[in-house]
């Protein structure tokens, strides 16, 4: 007779059940997409969502830094250091803030928008191929997602 190890003390029967492990395998999956689509690009995933959020947002006035990392939910100082290997590279600078002298306004330069340009075409196609095995559900998988990032937050945080 073999004294088999007693499993998990867990709420389900099986792995598959739990929706935590599920969105961990899925995202490591997406996160591996991703880093194949940008590799061309000479851009990791964080480069691109500031890179690609600073475009976007710097059409409607001056961006600053807590403001980006806010939207992209990245820590304030990953945020700066991001920002200080895009800066190095020409593809973003920091000028004084319009209308706050204690901040500095991020822009993408003429280069780091047409990159940016270039590489979301690249994570959109990505995107287009990797949940296309969602069919019809998409939008609501979607919208499932945007009320999983507004819920409640982190426990005990």
């Amino acid at each position: 007779m073999t004294d088999d190890p007693p499993r998990l003390a867990s709420d389900f029967t099986d792995p598959d059940e739990s929706p935590g492990l599920l969105l961990w395998q899925v995202t490591n999956r997406w996160q591996a997409a991703q880093r194949a689509a940008l590799r061309p690009h000479g851009l990791t995933h964080v480069q691109f969502v500031l890179l690609a959020s600073l475009s976007w947002f710097q059409a409607d006035g001056p961006v600053t830094q807590k403001h980006l990392a806010d939207h992209a939910a990245t820590d304030p100082m990953m945020t700066s250091q991001v920002l200080r290997a895009l800066e190095s590279r020409g593809l973003v600078h920091r000028l004084p803030h319009p209308t706050d002298r204690r901040a500095r306004a991020l822009a993408a330069t003429d280069e780091g928008r047409a990159l940016a340009d270039r590489a979301v075409a690249s994570v959109e196609a990505c995107d287009r191929d990797f949940f296309a095995v969602l069919g019809d559900g998409a939008d609501a998988f979607t919208a499932a997602l945007r009320s999983l990032r507004n819920g409640p937050g982190p426990v005990g945080g």
